[in-house]
């Protein structure tokens, strides 16, 4: 398998993951906030719609659809 393949087929993995699950939802650490002598980390929440999920998905298969280039 070349790379176009690999990358092809991850694509349409995670398309159909994020389609299956209508959007992902995921947390990062945050700032670190120092108040009163206290400290508290913060987490960040990112989401992932299911519009990126289904581009994902059709960039895979139109990926694996492809004739590759003959040199």
């Amino acid at each position: 398998m070349n790379l176009k393949a690999i990358v092809a087929i991850v694509l349409v993995i995670l398309g159909i993951v994020v389609l299956a699950y209508s959007g992902i939802t995921f947390t990062t650490p945050g700032e670190t906030v120092q108040f009163l002598g206290m400290r508290i980390e913060t987490r960040e929440s990112h989401f992932i719609p299911p519009v990126f999920g289904a581009l994902a998905l059709i960039g895979g298969i139109v990926l694996l659809l492809l004739k590759p280039r003959s040199v």
